[in-house]
Protein backbone atom coordinates (compact mmCIF):
# COMPACT_ATOMS: atom_id res chain seq x y z
CA UNK A 1 0.00 0.00 0.00
CA UNK A 2 1.20 3.29 -0.98
CA UNK A 3 1.69 6.01 2.08
CA UNK A 4 -0.40 8.96 2.34
CA UNK A 5 2.56 10.90 2.47
CA UNK A 6 6.19 9.68 0.54
CA UNK A 7 8.86 13.04 0.27
CA UNK A 8 12.09 12.01 -1.09
CA UNK A 9 15.00 14.48 -0.88
CA UNK A 10 12.57 18.04 -0.60
CA UNK A 11 14.35 20.66 -0.02
CA UNK A 12 12.85 24.51 -0.13
CA UNK A 13 15.15 27.89 -1.05
CA UNK A 14 14.19 31.26 -0.63
CA UNK A 15 15.91 33.93 -2.64
CA UNK A 16 19.05 33.25 -4.86
CA UNK A 17 22.42 33.86 -4.39
CA UNK A 18 24.13 35.93 -1.57
CA UNK A 19 20.51 36.36 0.29
CA UNK A 20 19.23 32.75 0.04
CA UNK A 21 17.59 31.43 2.73
CA UNK A 22 17.86 27.13 2.90
CA UNK A 23 14.61 26.24 4.59
CA UNK A 24 14.51 22.85 3.65
CA UNK A 25 17.46 20.58 3.06
CA UNK A 26 16.72 17.74 2.43
CA UNK A 27 13.90 16.00 4.07
CA UNK A 28 12.42 12.35 3.93
CA UNK A 29 9.27 11.31 5.20
CA UNK A 30 6.85 8.33 5.21
CA UNK A 31 3.30 8.68 6.72
CA UNK A 32 1.53 5.58 6.25
CA UNK A 33 -2.06 5.61 6.40
CA UNK A 34 -4.26 5.69 9.51
CA UNK A 35 -0.83 7.30 11.03
CA UNK A 36 -1.03 10.09 13.75
CA UNK A 37 2.15 11.65 13.38
CA UNK A 38 3.39 14.65 14.94
CA UNK A 39 5.94 17.14 13.06
CA UNK A 40 7.78 18.79 15.81
CA UNK A 41 10.43 21.85 15.77
CA UNK A 42 11.46 25.44 17.25
CA UNK A 43 10.76 28.66 15.14
CA UNK A 44 12.91 28.33 11.97
CA UNK A 45 13.13 24.49 11.93
CA UNK A 46 11.49 24.28 8.67
CA UNK A 47 8.09 22.56 9.96
CA UNK A 48 5.99 25.48 8.67
CA UNK A 49 7.56 25.52 5.11
CA UNK A 50 7.37 21.54 5.34
CA UNK A 51 3.27 22.17 6.39
CA UNK A 52 3.01 24.78 3.40
CA UNK A 53 4.52 21.55 1.18
CA UNK A 54 2.85 18.89 2.30
CA UNK A 55 -0.73 21.13 2.64
CA UNK A 56 -0.15 21.68 -1.50
CA UNK A 57 0.20 25.14 -0.50
CA UNK A 58 3.30 25.63 -2.27
CA UNK A 59 5.76 23.71 -4.19
CA UNK A 60 9.72 22.26 -3.40
CA UNK A 61 12.48 23.54 -4.66
CA UNK A 62 13.87 20.02 -5.29
CA UNK A 63 12.85 16.63 -4.64
CA UNK A 64 10.06 14.67 -5.07
CA UNK A 65 6.33 14.35 -3.13
CA UNK A 66 3.77 12.24 -3.50
CA UNK A 67 0.70 12.28 -2.01
CA UNK A 68 -1.70 9.16 -1.79
CA UNK A 69 -0.05 7.91 -4.33
CA UNK A 70 0.51 11.00 -5.87
CA UNK A 71 3.51 12.74 -7.74
CA UNK A 72 2.57 16.62 -7.17
CA UNK A 73 6.10 18.53 -6.72
CA UNK A 74 5.09 19.88 -10.21
CA UNK A 75 1.25 20.20 -10.57
CA UNK A 76 0.27 23.92 -12.04
CA UNK A 77 -0.97 25.76 -9.45
CA UNK A 78 -4.98 24.99 -10.31
CA UNK A 79 -3.83 21.19 -9.91
CA UNK A 80 -2.54 21.88 -6.62
CA UNK A 81 -5.83 23.78 -5.27
CA UNK A 82 -7.47 20.75 -7.08
CA UNK A 83 -5.34 18.14 -5.12
CA UNK A 84 -5.78 20.48 -1.63
CA UNK A 85 -9.77 20.43 -2.27
CA UNK A 86 -9.98 16.58 -2.80
CA UNK A 87 -7.27 15.04 -0.44
CA UNK A 88 -6.65 17.50 2.38
CA UNK A 89 -7.82 18.74 5.48
CA UNK A 90 -6.81 22.11 7.09
CA UNK A 91 -7.15 22.38 10.65
CA UNK A 92 -5.86 26.04 11.51
CA UNK A 93 -4.66 27.89 15.00
CA UNK A 94 -6.82 30.77 13.90
CA UNK A 95 -10.14 28.57 12.83
CA UNK A 96 -10.60 30.40 9.62
CA UNK A 97 -14.09 30.24 9.64
CA UNK A 98 -16.98 32.65 8.02
CA UNK A 99 -18.06 34.92 10.43
CA UNK A 100 -21.51 35.30 8.28
CA UNK A 101 -22.07 32.33 7.76
CA UNK A 102 -23.62 29.54 9.99
CA UNK A 103 -22.08 26.34 11.99
CA UNK A 104 -23.75 23.93 9.55
CA UNK A 105 -22.66 26.13 6.25
CA UNK A 106 -19.34 26.16 7.25
CA UNK A 107 -18.77 22.69 7.57
CA UNK A 108 -20.09 22.18 3.52
CA UNK A 109 -17.58 24.59 2.06
CA UNK A 110 -15.39 21.79 0.53
CA UNK A 111 -18.78 19.91 -0.68
CA UNK A 112 -19.74 22.65 -2.15
CA UNK A 113 -16.83 23.82 -3.75
CA UNK A 114 -16.74 19.67 -5.04
CA UNK A 115 -20.16 20.11 -6.64
CA UNK A 116 -22.06 17.99 -3.93
CA UNK A 117 -25.77 18.79 -4.22
CA UNK A 118 -27.05 20.56 -1.29
CA UNK A 119 -29.63 18.24 0.46
CA UNK A 120 -26.20 15.55 1.21
CA UNK A 121 -24.01 18.94 1.64
CA UNK A 122 -26.54 19.37 5.01
CA UNK A 123 -26.78 15.58 5.86
CA UNK A 124 -23.18 15.25 6.10
CA UNK A 125 -22.66 18.59 7.62
CA UNK A 126 -25.20 18.00 10.24
CA UNK A 127 -23.75 14.28 10.80
CA UNK A 128 -20.15 15.67 10.75
CA UNK A 129 -21.20 18.07 13.77
CA UNK A 130 -22.65 15.33 15.87
CA UNK A 131 -19.43 13.17 15.63
CA UNK A 132 -17.17 16.40 16.45
CA UNK A 133 -19.79 17.26 19.87
CA UNK A 134 -21.93 20.10 18.82
CA UNK A 135 -24.86 18.63 16.51
CA UNK A 136 -26.77 21.90 18.45
CA UNK A 137 -24.76 24.47 17.31
CA UNK A 138 -25.42 24.32 13.61
CA UNK A 139 -27.91 27.01 13.08
CA UNK A 140 -25.29 29.46 15.59
CA UNK A 141 -22.52 31.53 14.14
CA UNK A 142 -19.05 31.53 14.56
CA UNK A 143 -19.25 34.71 16.89
CA UNK A 144 -21.85 32.99 19.35
CA UNK A 145 -18.89 29.91 19.82
CA UNK A 146 -16.31 29.78 22.49
CA UNK A 147 -12.43 28.83 21.07
CA UNK A 148 -13.11 25.16 21.71
CA UNK A 149 -16.15 24.83 20.09
CA UNK A 150 -14.82 27.14 16.57
CA UNK A 151 -12.16 24.39 16.67
CA UNK A 152 -14.37 21.65 16.79
CA UNK A 153 -16.36 23.38 13.71
CA UNK A 154 -12.84 23.48 11.89
CA UNK A 155 -12.24 20.06 12.54
CA UNK A 156 -15.48 19.08 11.04
CA UNK A 157 -15.17 21.25 7.87
CA UNK A 158 -11.90 19.68 7.30
CA UNK A 159 -12.97 15.87 7.23
CA UNK A 160 -16.14 16.92 4.74
CA UNK A 161 -14.88 15.60 1.64
CA UNK A 162 -13.07 12.61 3.52
CA UNK A 163 -9.82 13.85 2.84
CA UNK A 164 -6.52 11.25 2.53
CA UNK A 165 -4.74 13.62 5.11
CA UNK A 166 -5.67 15.31 8.13
CA UNK A 167 -3.10 18.22 8.28
CA UNK A 168 -3.56 20.38 11.93
CA UNK A 169 -1.27 23.23 12.07
CA UNK A 170 -1.24 24.67 15.73
CA UNK A 171 -4.51 23.58 16.31
CA UNK A 172 -4.48 24.06 20.03
CA UNK A 173 -2.34 27.21 20.22
CA UNK A 174 -5.33 29.54 20.58
CA UNK A 175 -6.71 27.76 23.53
CA UNK A 176 -6.74 27.22 26.95
CA UNK A 177 -4.98 23.77 28.50
CA UNK A 178 -8.00 22.41 29.12
CA UNK A 179 -10.07 22.86 25.64
CA UNK A 180 -6.62 22.14 24.24
CA UNK A 181 -6.83 19.02 25.70
CA UNK A 182 -10.00 18.08 24.70
CA UNK A 183 -9.09 18.82 20.95
CA UNK A 184 -5.87 16.57 21.00
CA UNK A 185 -8.36 13.54 22.33
CA UNK A 186 -10.45 14.71 19.59
CA UNK A 187 -7.53 14.21 17.23
CA UNK A 188 -6.74 10.50 19.08
CA UNK A 189 -10.66 9.55 18.70
CA UNK A 190 -10.61 10.82 14.83
CA UNK A 191 -7.47 8.72 14.35
CA UNK A 192 -8.67 5.51 16.00
CA UNK A 193 -11.10 6.06 13.51
CA UNK A 194 -8.62 5.25 10.61
CA UNK A 195 -8.12 8.94 9.84
CA UNK A 196 -4.60 9.73 8.93
CA UNK A 197 -3.14 12.66 10.95
CA UNK A 198 -0.13 15.09 10.91
CA UNK A 199 -0.04 17.87 13.42
CA UNK A 200 2.46 20.36 13.60
CA UNK A 201 3.76 21.86 16.81
CA UNK A 202 6.38 23.39 19.14
CA UNK A 203 5.20 22.05 22.01
CA UNK A 204 6.50 18.48 23.26
CA UNK A 205 3.13 17.78 25.50
CA UNK A 206 1.00 17.74 22.65
CA UNK A 207 3.43 16.29 20.08
CA UNK A 208 3.23 12.99 23.00
CA UNK A 209 -0.13 12.16 21.92
CA UNK A 210 0.73 11.36 18.52
CA UNK A 211 1.66 7.91 17.74
CA UNK A 212 5.03 8.94 15.94
CA UNK A 213 7.52 12.08 16.24
CA UNK A 214 9.49 13.34 13.70
CA UNK A 215 11.42 16.77 14.79
CA UNK A 216 13.26 19.35 12.46
CA UNK A 217 15.95 21.75 13.14
CA UNK A 218 17.51 23.51 10.54
CA UNK A 219 15.62 22.46 7.58
CA UNK A 220 16.52 19.02 8.19
CA UNK A 221 15.17 15.74 9.72
CA UNK A 222 17.03 15.71 13.64
CA UNK A 223 15.35 12.57 15.24
CA UNK A 224 12.78 10.26 14.96
CA UNK A 225 10.83 8.78 17.43
CA UNK A 226 8.32 6.04 17.85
Amino acid sequence: MNPVIQTRQITKTFGSNGTAVHALRGIDLDVAKGEFLALIGPSGSGKSTLMAILGCLDRPTSGTYALDGEEVQSLSGRELAAIRNRKIGFVFQSYNLLPKASVARNVELPLLYAGVARKERRERALELLDQVGIPEKAAKLPGELSGGQKQRVSIARALAASPALLLADEPTGALDSKTGAEILELFGHLNQQGNTVVLVTHDLGIAAQAQRRVVLSDGLVASKEE
